[in-house]
């Protein structure tokens, strides 16, 4: 338990940290997670954002509708599927990229400077550990839960 509480603790000390400086740069941290993921690229569609992003489906859209009234992005039709919307930064956007993620980065970086390049490099390999756990713990209790539930769906046989 005190390993879980130290990564809660751990998340929401990081969160404080970026929060606070994302929010002096005028967006939300949801926005500010899109902004990133689209900057450098020439757009993506709903499914891509949610998967490169931190947001919620049922969040994304609302998000997206909010930056597009602020003019930081569009949508536009997918060429290949007319069913689908890609999400492009307008140039409004594109210069918000260009100011806030490097001054970002930049700040994240403040709370690294006191560590050794092979601490950073530990630290991330330990992480990287610890979410592939996760995952794969995961997988294995989502694989029991379909055998269990198939189990229980089949019908009896009559005696």
């Amino acid at each position: 338990m005190r390993t879980l509480r130290e990564l809660a603790r751990c998340y929401q000390a990081f969160e404080s940290f970026s929060d606070a400086h994302i929010r002096s740069t005028g967006l939300t941290s949801p926005q500010f997670d899109i902004i990133a993921t689209l900057g450098n690229t020439r757009g993506l569609s709903f499914k891509e954002l949610g998967e490169r992003t931190l947001i919620t489906k049922g969040t994304l859209t609302g998000v997206v509708d909010r930056l597009e009234a602020r003019e930081l992005v569009r949508r536009t039709e997918c060429p290949h599927d007319g069913r689908s919307q890609i999400v492009v930064l307008t140039a409004a956007g594109e210069k918000l990229f260009r100011r806030v993620f490097p001054a970002h980065l930049a700040h994240l970086g403040r709370a690294f400077e006191s560590l050794s390049e092979t601490q950073v490099q530990h630290t991330e390999l330990t992480l990287r550990r610890l979410r592939e756990l996760f995952e794969a713990t995961h997988e294995l209790t989502l694989e029991e839960a379909e055998m269990t539930g198939a189990a229980k769906s089949r019908p009896r046989r009559a005696a």
